[in-house]
């Protein structure tokens, strides 16, 4: 399977695509999938691996930590893991 097979894969939610990763595993795991067919879907496995890792870094740096003042009111954002 090629890139181009797994263009549909960048256009996935995380959760489309996760669920789509949980499936593949599944038909792995039952060991009755024919050899070329398992070839194929672990490589779509692996672009939808890919794609979620890109998506929870993408969500990652987007999630910031609310700075509060002294009497605990908010006073702005900052990283939450500030490097």
């Amino acid at each position: 399977m090629t890139d181009k097979a797994n263009d549909d894969v960048r256009a996935m939610s995380f959760e489309q695509a996760l669920e789509t990763l949980e499936r593949i595993v599944d038909d792995l795991e039952k060991g009755d999938v024919p050899l070329e067919k398992s070839i194929a879907i672990y490589e779509r496995g692996e672009a939808l691996k890919r794609h979620c890792d890109k998506l929870l870094k993408a969500a990652e740096a987007k999630v910031e930590k609310i700075r509060l003042s002294r009497d605990g009111q908010p006073t702005g954002v900052e990283p939450l893991d500030p490097d």
